[in-house]
């Protein structure tokens, strides 16, 4: 695909559409139209697991500049459950958020809570960590929770395989997502939800490549890498997003999950990637840490006690504008829960604004050279 500035649009389903406006190398610049408003791409989205950013209201949510959210299947269906949202009017009505919501399937808990599940090639069985409860989780009954859940952007079930893991594992692993993205879809109830499916397939070429071409067939609406920042080292990250984007549809969204670093997302979007998302900056915040240019800073240590500077002079967010280095130090060493939501004001404002002026980069032509710093990767994925 040759750079410059073009306008195609591609209805997706009735309900959602990509118009893809410029391109500068591989890297996209485009509108992703859903029923509850459009999103500029590229977009970082910050996670609300359990239907809440941490520690921010929607307001201070969108003094952020956030588009789009997300959600986690698995945490809702547990507490409070898909009925009581449901009931409530759909996420949106829940959380008080009138802007897109995409929900994640369960099939990251798929990998986190190993310890506490089994697996079989009809679906996932949990133990509840606090009650010890079984939870049983399928293709078809995760995509009806995300049915009532309402969210925009529906993910499909998948299985997230671990790293490292040996080939056959990850194959088997690939056999199962690709099977359940098919039950997913006949699942699927909702025309105003746009279901998207997940590429595995680990550190393995061919998988990757194979796993992307067998969803293709399915005509979904968008497609997501998964399986990736499961403990592979950083610049593998950007190798398995490299080797799989091309063979993903370009009229189509794109979403890389989970990755939330400055390099990881330049050289995501450079692959051609069109949304993200990452905890990154509301856990650190929890701990204390923000981002200035493109480090991040620990507030307990002690050099910012008497630095009544702004905690990032060139950022325009209500946390730089309002408070000094030292009354953050404060708030973090005093465990005040406001150093978190402070803290958390920045950081995702930040990564959003990354993400935008990302987005002008593209638009003038631009990206390569600005971003260059963050581009450099070392690292290779061997051919299996």
């Amino acid at each position: 695909m040759k750079s410059g500035k073009r306008k195609t649009t591609t209805n997706l389903t009735a309900n959602f559409a990509f118009t893809l406006e410029a391109t500068c190398g591989k890297a996209r610049a485009g509108t992703f139209q859903t029923p509850h408003g459009a999103v500029q791409t590229p977009c970082f989205m910050p996670v609300g697991t359990q239907a809440t950013v941490k520690t921010l209201t929607p307001a201070q949510l969108q003094q952020t500049k956030a588009q789009m959210i997300l959600a986690n299947t698995y945490h809702l269906s547990l507490q409070p459950s898909a009925q009581v949202v449901a009931q409530a009017g759909g996420l949106h009505t829940f959380m008080d958020w009138d802007q897109p919501i995409l929900t994640d399937s369960g099939g990251f808990q798929v990998f986190s809570l190993s310890a506490l599940r089994t697996i079989d090639d009809d679906g996932v069985t949990f133990r509840e960590p606090r009650s010890g409860s079984l939870i049983r989780f399928t293709p078809e009954y995760a995509t009806q929770v995300q049915n009532d859940l309402g969210a925009d952007v529906i993910m499909a079930f998948d299985e997230c395989p671990p790293y490292p893991a040996e080939h056959s594992v990850v194959e088997r692993a690939v056999e199962r997502t690709l099977r359940w993205a098919e039950r997913c879809l006949k699942a699927h109830q909702r025309p105003d939800q746009a279901l998207f499916g997940i590429v595995q397939g680990g550190i393995y070429p061919d998988l990757r490549i194979g796993c992307a071409q067998a969803l293709m067939t399915l005509d979904l609406p968008g497609y997501a890498i998964g399986g990736v920042s499961v403990g592979e080292p950083a610049n593998l990250i950007h190798q398995v997003v490299e080797i799989t984007t091309p063979h993903l549809p370009p009229e189509k969204p794109r979403y890389l999950m989970g990755v939330g670093t400055f390099r990881e997302l330049a050289q995501a979007v450079a692959a051609g990637i069109d949304l993200f998302d990452c905890v990154i900056p509301t856990r650190l915040a929890r701990h204390g840490a923000a981002f200035v240019g493109y480090q991040r800073v620990n507030l307990k240590n002690a050099t910012f006690r008497t630095d009544f500077t702004p905690l990032d002079p060139e950022c325009h967010c209500y946390t730089c504008a309002h408070f000094t280095r030292a009354y953050l130090s404060h708030l973090v060493r005093s465990e005040e829960i406001l150093g978190m939501t402070l803290l958390s004001l920045h950081n995702v404002s930040v990564l959003t604004n990354f993400a935008h002026q990302m987005r002008l980069a593209i638009l003038e032509q631009r990206f390569a050279e600005t971003f260059a710093p963050l581009l450099e990767s070392k690292e290779i994925i061997k051919e299996n």
